[in-house]
């Protein structure tokens, strides 16, 4: 096959020069012929050295006519293998249930945090609300059925984007010089690669991001092919804004998309240390080549980035369960969040809400609920959403009598650092109170317990009474820093009679208290957990023209900046460990899997092609263990880089090594939850790479021995894709087949789900 059609020998992606061990530059050997006057206009052209324009008339890509044949044939086996029964199961599979839950609050624009950027999220969201979904299933649990929801719809984006990447891979190995047995042999074991079609079925992220991945690969392939031939070109310019642009589409998938970034980057960085150190390009070429991929390898992929994020904002313009990972500015802005105008200055008697500075902000909170031990009175606690039992009355605790009643009977008197209050819950009639008992879950010696006491008519005691420390106020407002100001002063709170500071963290209470926030008393309190601020504040005796105040509303640079804040937060704190999660040692050597979905005694579990997963890891070591020897051979003098064949095919092997690296090594330094499917980008490039070995071992045989040596390899990979193709689609098996396939002890699919007999699975 491979016979019959010719195309270019073209440069590598990674814009390396052909070079020999020397640092001398090694001409093309198609073009040794050129004289010095043609190698100077070459140049002056911004053309590499030993090329001409004459020598590049059919762009980047040279695809023969007869191959756009095999491309229609190679996606009718991908559609068919991608989509085969992909309406079943006809339950929720593994992470629809989060991925799924977004489409809905997209739906019903209510806001939500998640780690990922919106992109697939959002392209999901289209096809379900294309074909009519309303946004009221809730996608709670793994396994439950699906209701009005056009759930095939919504798995038909990825399985698509799943299916476009095969053809990428073909032209992308075409467009790296590879011959047509290689593409055809990388393409169909893409097509049969047993994980990506899993992941690929289902309302998941990870589909669209290898697909994206592909397109950025296949794009940056074409452009280096263009620029090594004739920049500033009109195919130049498009070649190198799609690769902008899919970078842009790339990381907004996932942040994993970076890696692809990185991978692109250092092929520029390459690309231009050698048009610096060209003698015979000239400093204002130079600048025009910088400043092109500047601006469509850097701006573009931000402007695409912070647009979908745009689109994100427009949609989720309602209050949701995402509100209190975000600052109060932030989520002022949302509908049924907006909050009115309050009194600016709080004194005496102010019914104010408290809100903590750090930990998402949630508001200082009591509810009719007892601690079942320590005190057993009532809780306090944190709670992130506006409530009436977050409303509080601040009254002076030196006052004669009792302070809760004869705050009426004064003047206005406004609150300073150092003024002794204390604060009576209204809903309960309650005050905010603190003794020299441990918290119910951070049990240590230098924590107390804050709880609500006293009982109506009841004046309180000392261990109520609090002294307001006021820390800093808003620089636009001087005031706020001598007395308390409603939303620009943040003050700590101290305990009168024990010196703790009321505090409160990231640590949750038990179901007891519903999983609401910990507040306690804190005598080596961190400042930032123990600063807090008045959110709102009514005084009936403050007449109505006095000065009031509102939460600046930010902008989208803010807002957007704030998000990335919180998901780089949020990501980070994914350290709990999961029944099924795996570190990056474990997935080149495929140990161990995910359970998807088990019902109805079938199952689908995430593993990856046996021998596609094996070979593209052999390929890996073999490149590596190879390019070390010859590094060693050329320090004794051998001179292999003389070879063209070494070179161009040590140019190849090492872009699509240099590939699978960045989109692999740096999961090690990460302590977050990590998932084999973490390791998809990866192995897209690792196929490339071991299909690219492949040309080079068969490089010397007749075309036909090199077409049968791959249908031998397609036969095992198409075997292998059929042997546990039952964990793939949820298809009918049995125990014994199923111990059967356990290859390896790690494989941790339950045989037991399974029945005897295949007969007895009902369709």
């Amino acid at each position: 096959m491979s016979g019959s059609v010719r195309v270019r020998r073209q440069p590598s992606p990674a814009g390396r020069q052909q070079q020999p061990a020397t640092s001398q530059r090694f001409p093309h050997p198609r073009h040794e012929h050129l004289d010095a006057d043609e190698r100077r206009e070459a140049a002056s052209k911004g053309l590499r050295p030993g090329r001409t324009a004459k020598s590049h008339p059919n762009g980047g890509l040279n695809i023969a006519p007869g191959e756009w044949k095999l491309l229609a044939a190679i996606l009718i086996v991908a559609a068919l293998v991608r989509l085969f029964r992909i309406s079943q199961p006809n339950s929720v599979v593994f992470d629809e249930v989060h991925f799924g839950k977004f489409a809905s609050k997209y739906i019903k624009s209510s806001y939500f945090v998640d780690v990922h950027p919106p992109l697939a999220k959002l392209l999901i969201t289209l096809a379900g609300w294309l074909f009519g979904y309303d946004g009221n299933f809730d996608f709670k649990d793994i396994a439950k059925v699906y209701e009005n929801v056009p759930y095939v719809a919504m798995r038909m984006v990825p399985a698509l984007m799943g299916i476009a990447t095969i053809p990428l891979a073909y032209l992308t190995l075409r467009a790296l010089d590879c011959r047509v047995t290689t593409a055809l042999l990388a393409s169909l074991l893409i097509t049969f690669e047993n994980g990506l079609i899993t992941q690929s079925r289902h309302i998941l992220l990870d589909s669209p991001l290898i697909f994206f991945t592909a397109l950025t690969t296949f794009a940056w392939t074409a452009f280096c092919n263009e620029n090594h031939f004739e920049p500033f070109t009109e195919s130049w310019w498009i070649w190198l804004i799609m690769t902008g642009l899919s970078l842009g589409a790339v990381v907004s998938c996932k942040w994993v998309g970076l890696f692809t970034i990185a991978t692109v980057g250092l092929g520029t960085l390459k690309q231009l240390w050698d048009l610096l150190g060209d003698l015979r390009v000239p400093p204002r070429l130079f600048v025009r080549h910088f400043i092109a991929r500047a601006i469509c390898l850097i701006l573009i992929p931000i402007i695409f980035y912070m647009s979908m994020f745009g689109i994100h904002f427009l949609i989720l313009g309602n209050s949701g369960e995402g509100d209190g990972f975000m600052s109060s500015e932030f989520q002022h802005t949302l509908r049924g969040r907006g909050m009115a105008d309050t009194f600016a200055d709080v004194a005496i008697g102010s019914e104010i809400t408290i809100r903590h500075v750090n930990t998402q902000g949630g508001y200082l909170h009591s509810h009719p609920h007892t601690y079942p031990g320590g005190s057993k009175q009532q809780q306090i606690t944190l709670y992130p959403h506006r409530d009436s039992n977050n409303d509080w009355r601040i009254v002076n605790a030196t006052s004669d009598g009792d302070p809760y009643t004869n705050w009426a009977d004064h003047d206005i008197s406004y609150i300073t650092g150092g003024t002794r209050v204390k604060l009576r819950h209204i809903a309960t009639d309650k005050s905010l109170h603190s003794h020299d008992i441990r918290p119910p879950v951070s049990d240590v010696d230098f924590q107390q317990e804050v709880s609500a006491y006293g009982i109506p008519g009841y004046a309180g005691d000392t261990n109520d009474d609090w002294v307001v420390e006021i820390y800093k106020g808003d620089k636009r407002d001087k005031e706020s820093g001598k007395r308390l100001r409603t939303l620009r002063t943040q003050f700590r709170l101290r305990h009168a009679m024990t010196g703790c500071y009321l505090f409160s963290h990231k640590v949750k209470l038990p179901e007891w208290a519903f999983e609401q926030q910990e507040v306690t008393c804190n005598k080596q309190a961190v400042l930032a957990n123990s600063l807090w601020y008045v959110e709102t504040n009514f005084h009936p005796k403050l007449p109505a023209d006095a000065e009031k105040v509102n939460y600046k509303l930010p902008g989208f640079f803010a807002k957007f900046w704030e998000l990335q804040q919180v998901m780089w937060t949020t990501n980070a704190g994914l350290t709990d460990r999961h029944t099924y999660d795996s570190r990056p040692d474990a997935w080149p050597r495929l140990r161990r899997g995910i359970n998807f979905w088990v019902k109805d005694h079938r199952q689908i579990y995430l593993l990856g092609n046996p021998m596609v997963w094996y070979l593209s890891t052999a390929a890996v070591l073999a490149y590596a263990a190879v390019r070390g020897l010859l590094i060693l051979r050329a320090k004794r003098g051998y001179r292999d880089f003389d070879n063209t064949k070494v070179v161009k095919y040590d140019t190849l092997c090492g872009f699509l090594f240099i590939g699978w690296a960045l989109h692999y090594l740096p999961f090690y330094i990460m302590s977050r939850q990590l998932f084999l499917h973490h390791y998809f980008p990866a192995l897209y490039f690792a196929i490339l790479l071991s299909c690219a070995c492949f040309d080079l071992v068969t490089s010397t045989l007749r075309p036909r021995v090199r077409l049968q040596i791959a249908a031998v390899l397609l036969v095992i990979a198409i075997w292998n894709f059929s042997y546990f193709s039952p964990l793939a689609y949820g298809l009918p098996w049995t125990k014994t087949k199923c111990h059967k396939a356990k290859w390896l002890k790690t494989w941790d699919f339950s045989c037991n789900d399974f029945l005897d007999d295949v007969s007895h699975s009902h369709s």
